[in-house]
């Protein structure tokens, strides 16, 4: 008995793959008329394709997929997670060292947040850790104005609405009181946009420092700000069930940030 299951890959999977853009960007370059298949344009992402095909995206060859690499970054305030900012503002790509190669965010840190941000050169990889299914808790540490008490924070481990958007319970530590400010430590398994300072402010309290500290299995650790560490082999195969090829050419683990423009 023969398959009716058409062979090879969602189209849009393998661009994600090349690590030239996430699932969902490469279903708008799609749609948009920007991706070729074998001479012919296509105009739906309901597409399997094959190795011997040949994907034209943007006028490019699309390359061959690269191993699946991740990276730990220690993003510092005053940058935006995006490729462009149309209000001109410093984005992550145009700080990392040279010698990465393309690589995506896995979600995001807002402008004045700091700490763990995880790159990837796999938009697979970027799509499946940024999903809610993935279960992953994120934990940050958490500076507030002021001197609330425990029970202060019990709406927020209950989960809150905030305007309509609901909020799933968080795990909240209150750590000390210093000076004029509290440090918290939460966690949380979703990463809505701002989650920690509108919830925050729904309670009354302001945040004046935030400081993601790790994702999932991934820990920032003594990680300098600005500075990049790719994730091992053994630890890629161990948490995301990859095995992963070492580069070509051996570089330093770790790499200095310093401003270049990517994009």
């Amino acid at each position: 008995m023969t398959s009716d299951t058409p062979k090879g890959d969602r189209i849009a999977k393998v661009i994600a793959r090349a690590g030239h853009a996430s699932r969902r960007d490469a279903e708008k370059l799609i749609l948009a008329g920007q991706v070729s298949v074998n001479g012919r344009v296509i105009d739906s992402p309901a597409l399997n394709v094959t190795a011997g095909d040949k994907i034209i995206v943007n006028g490019t060859p699309l390359a061959e997929a690269e191993p699946t690499r991740l990276w730990l970054y220690h993003k510092p305030t005053g940058l935006v997670t995006t490729a462009r900012d149309e209000q001109g503002r410093a984005t992550i790509f145009e700080n990392l060292p040279e010698d990465l190669p393309r690589v995506m965010s896995v979600g995001r840190l807002d402008l004045n947040s700091e700490g763990l941000l995880l790159l990837t050169n796999d938009g697979e990889i970027k799509r499946k850790l940024e999903l809610p299914s993935t279960g992953w808790l994120r934990r940050y540490r958490v500076r507030i104005k002021g001197a609330p008490k425990d029970d202060d924070l019990n709406p927020l481990r209950k989960g809150i609405d905030v305007e309509g958007t609901k909020y799933q319970p968080m795990q909240v530590t209150l750590d000390r009181q210093q000076g004029a400010n509290a440090w918290l430590t939460v966690g949380l398994r979703e990463g809505k946009n701002r989650e920690i300072r509108r919830a925050m402010e729904a309670i009354g309290l302001t945040v004046n420092r935030l400081i993601r500290i790790s994702y999932g299995p991934f820990q920032l650790g003594d990680l300098a700000s600005g500075a990049v560490e790719e994730v091992r082999r053994k630890v890629l195969r161990d948490q995301l069930g990859l095995e992963s090829p070492p580069p070509a050419k051996p570089k330093a683990a770790r790499h200095a940030s310093r401003s270049r423009k990517r994009r």
